[in-house]
């Protein structure tokens, strides 16, 4: 029996909404506008929730990073799905593995990491991001 690692089963996987099924399958990766190497899929956008908010795959290649940045208004929440990497609060380096959890409040500088492998995770953003 084939084997499918996380990262494949959500970008395949089905979400539910009370009167909406969004196939992950149909929704596009696309590469990040400013940083090289990282892509994100939109599984669900404020247009599907309201506003309330966004939830997404992200992926981060080998020997690259999501920049130091914040969001204003936007709560984050990410779990690391696939890969090891580097998460920085601020100042406070946290090392990343599979199951792990981190989350960031508006106006709260952070930044990911991946030096040794790629690096997957799951990011919901309140309210929505996009």
């Amino acid at each position: 029996m084939e084997q499918k690692n996380v990262l494949d089963i959500f970008d395949q996987g089905v979400v539910f909404l009370p009167d909406l099924e969004i196939m992950s399958a149909e929704k596009p990766w696309y590469p990040h506008p400013e940083w090289k190497g990282v892509f994100l899929k939109d599984l669900v956008t404020g247009k599907e929730t309201g506003g309330a908010f966004s939830y997404h795959l992200v992926r981060v290649w080998k020997n690259h990073e999501v920049m130091d940045h914040n969001h204003e208004t936007q709560w984050e929440w990410n779990r690391i799905i696939d890969g090891t990497g580097v998460f920085l609060f601020e100042d406070k380096e946290i090392p990343l593995a599979d199951g792990q959890t981190f989350v960031t409040p508006p106006g709260v500088r952070h930044a990911v990491s991946a030096h040794h492998e790629d690096l997957s995770l799951l990011a919901v953003f309140v309210p929505a991001l996009v």
